[in-house]
């Protein structure tokens, strides 16, 4: 076996059995072509080659000698010229004697330095008449490529390694590839999204519409001497569309829009989030007029630290960047800059100053309008059968936002194809409410006869509590069926929304959610847990109509402010009143508790006869409709009932 034909073999070995494609090119047989290699493992693979020619031809000729070569010590060698076994023999300077055997065989032996210096082994040899030549031999560069090949692998193996990770981190473009912007483009061609799009928020849309005539028509602010918007901040409460009226703005206007989360600037390397701030402005620049859209700005705009530096460089670091390039921009670039947040209080005051978000709009939730115009938007391409009227559902969603109504359609949507049902009934919209506001109803939940009879005692006092007391917001249902964490609930639909809410309906809401508990006082003699979460709302409310409302005649018409909530660990701020001012404070949220409580127990037992036949029926049928409740409610005498309990002292 030559070099060559052993060169062959490993280049068949590495390359693996070749055959010839449809199209005449080489292919794999029995499998697909693999795919291209990337670009960057090129130079590796044949420098891997390379190397594995190298020590094929280096070290190829030992390997293959060492295959057929017998080695013996030298008594050994000794032992066989004494017996006349040895035929030949080559010695080298450095003591390496090789040689044949009689038979044919080869060998080698390293002989003792003394065997050479004493002439022992040229005695034995030239006794029984061997056939002896010497070389010098040089194992030089041999030896340097033996000691040096491995360390040469590991740090060739350690710089590709690091190279292949800088790729990883920053794309393809290696480490370069960090400093690039993480930005999603939106040509002006492209944009589809208007104001039509965007169902409701009038009042925002019209402030709005201002950026959108500036990025249109800016030489006509120019030839005024006026500046242009340079910020737009949007604020409100998560899922209210203000990413979408962003888009909006950019589709009305037909410009750029580049759009970046505020934590794509912040990462592991300090400078690096300077850096993307400066290449993200420069693009717009190139753009102009453009939109910058910066989602939740928080995550780099938040309130800059007075404790000197620490953990919070890089984003601060940031954050001056985007102040300074806000200040860069020339008058006559038409570059808006617009981000949205959900914590307008964290954000650092600098970016509020005029000349960079000078523009704050509020983006509230919808109210009811709004509400029933965004569920005709979703329910678009739905069907929707004859019962289903989307301003009782937008009555019946106080406090959702666009993205919870739109996951409202959703939830009553697969509830009708869970029904094997193309059309989507009211009852769809009913148990996604509930699923949505109470959780998914547990149906393996049973409750023993007495814990079911409790609840619907509970329920009844909430329900006729409501009906009972003016001004109350109207029933709209009563169930005993356990969701989420209830055993029951008690839907009440304001008739409108409320912007001003006064005494009179404070202290009935207060009555309403100890309904509950008043009721299984007056039916059983004794409350039950099920009032806990009853008694925590209630004394929320109470507390804040003491010490924010000023409702309280012997607290007077005082705001006391509730101290804000600081880092987990952090000692609680101190109160800025006195301490007896504290206990008058605690001593009022208990009588207003008290008073609502003992007006509750009164109502309900004036009309005891109603709460045993609201609660015989829910007992019945689980769940009873608001126009049941107030039936009820007027229908029912109100002499004193027969259900035996005893009645709480008052």
């Amino acid at each position: 076996m030559n070099i060559a034909a052993a060169l062959r073999r490993a280049g068949r070995h590495l390359a693996g059995p070749v055959t010839t494609a449809p199209h005449g090119e080489p292919g794999r047989t029995g499998r697909p072509p693999a795919p291209a290699s990337p670009p960057g493992l090129r130079p590796v693979r044949l420098l891997l080659t390379a190397v594995l020619i190298f020590m094929v031809l280096f070290f190829g000729p030992d390997l293959l000698d060492h295959a057929t070569t017998e080695h013996i010590p030298y008594s050994g060698l000794l032992t066989k010229v004494e017996a006349h076994q040895v035929s030949s023999v080559a010695v080298g300077s450095s003591g390496t004697v090789t040689g044949t055997l009689t038979n044919g065989r080869h060998f080698t032996t390293q002989a003792p330095l003394w065997a050479l210096t004493t002439g022992d082994l040229a005695t034995h040899l030239e006794s029984s008449e061997v056939k002896v030549s010497a070389y010098q031999q040089s194992d030089t560069l041999r030896q340097l490529v033996t000691s040096l090949l491995p360390t040469a692998l590991f740090l060739g193996g350690f710089v590709w390694l690091g190279r292949r990770m800088q790729r990883n981190l920053g794309g393809s473009g290696g480490l370069g590839g960090l400093l690039r912007t993480k930005t999603r483009v939106t040509d002006a061609e492209r944009p589809a999204t208007r104001f039509a799009d965007v169902a409701g928020y009038e009042g925002v849309k019209q402030e709005i519409r201002e950026v959108v005539d500036y990025l249109q028509r800016p030489e006509r602010y120019q030839r005024a001497g006026a500046r242009g918007p340079r910020g737009v901040l949007l604020m409100g409460p998560p899922g209210t569309g203000k990413t979408l009226l962003a888009r909006a703005v950019a589709g009305e206007a037909h410009v750029p829009f580049f759009a970046i989360e505020g934590s794509a600037f912040v990462e592991m390397f300090v400078g690096l989030g300077a850096s993307r701030v400066r290449d993200l402005f420069t693009q717009a620049r190139q753009a102009a007029p453009a939109i910058i859209f910066i989602d939740e700005i928080d995550a780099i705009g938040a309130r800059r630290s007075l404790a000197g530096p620490g953990g919070h460089d890089e984003r601060e670091q940031t954050l001056n960047q985007l102040l300074a390039e806000m200040d860069g921009f020339p008058g006559d670039t038409s570059v808006v800059v617009m981000a949205n947040t959900n914590r307008p209080e964290a954000l650092d005051p600098a970016l509020m100053r005029p000349g960079r978000f000078d523009r704050q709009i509020q983006v509230p939730l919808p109210g009811l309008a709004d509400r029933e115009r965004i569920l005709i938007v979703h329910a678009q391409g739905k069907h929707l059968a004859a019962g289903v009227d989307l301003s009782l559902v937008a009555r019946a969603t106080p406090g959702f936002s666009g993205a919870d109504l739109a996951n409202l359609v959703n939830e009553a949507a697969l509830r009708a194809a869970r029904h094997d049902r193309d059309e989507l009934r009211p009852a769809d919209f009913d148990a996604a409410r509930d699923r949505l506001v109470l959780g998914q109803r547990d149906e393996s939940n049973a409750l023993l006869p007495a814990e079911k009879r409790a609840v619907a005692v509970h329920e009844s006092g909430h329900a006729l509590v409501a009906a009972l007391s003016p001004g109350a917001d109207r029933v709209a249902k009563v169930t005993i069926l356990p969701t989420g964490m209830a055993l029951g609930s008690t839907h009440q639909l304001p008739e409108d929304d409320r912007h001003l809410y006064n005494q009179d309906y404070l202290t009935g809401s207060l009555a309403v959610r100890l309904g509950g508990r008043a009721a299984e006082l007056l039916a059983f003699g004794q409350a039950s847990t099920g009032a806990a979460d009853d008694l925590a709302g209630a004394t929320r409310l109470a507390v804040r109509m003491v010490r924010e409302y000023g409702l309280s005649p012997r607290v007077g018409p005082v705001a006391y402010p509730v101290p804000a909530a600081r880092y987990l660990g952090a000692e609680a701020p101190d109160r800025p009143y006195a301490e007896a001012t504290q206990r008058l404070i605690d001593h009022e949220v208990a009588r207003l508790l008290r008073d609502a409580e003992q007006h509750a127990i009164d109502l309900l037992r004036h009309h005891r006869p109603a709460l045993d036949a609201l609660t015989q029926r829910l007992l019945d049928e689980e769940t009873v409709d608001g126009q049941t409740v107030y039936d009820i409610a007027e229908q029912t005498p109100t002499a004193p009932s027969a259900i035996t309990g005893p009645t709480p002292a008052a």
